[in-house]
């Protein structure tokens, strides 16, 4: 048998915590802000953890992790 292959896309976008959560960026920060209130911006920045009904897609995405 083959070995299984991390899929690439998600490799970039998801990171495992220490306790095994998935950790993400979040979105809607990527360009054409200069409309966009502070506060908006404000609340788009950093990371977040993937929603629990999206971790078994991501676990199979990523399957060696």
């Amino acid at each position: 048998m083959p070995k299984i292959k991390s899929h690439s896309g998600a490799k970039k976008r998801f990171r495992v915590t220490g306790k095994g959560h998935f950790s993400r960026m979040k979105a809607y920060k990527g360009h054409l802000n200069q409309h966009k209130s502070p506060a908006r911006k404000r609340r788009h920045q950093g990371k977040a953890l993937v929603a629990k009904g999206d971790v078994k897609l991501v676990r199979k995405l990523l399957p060696n992790l």
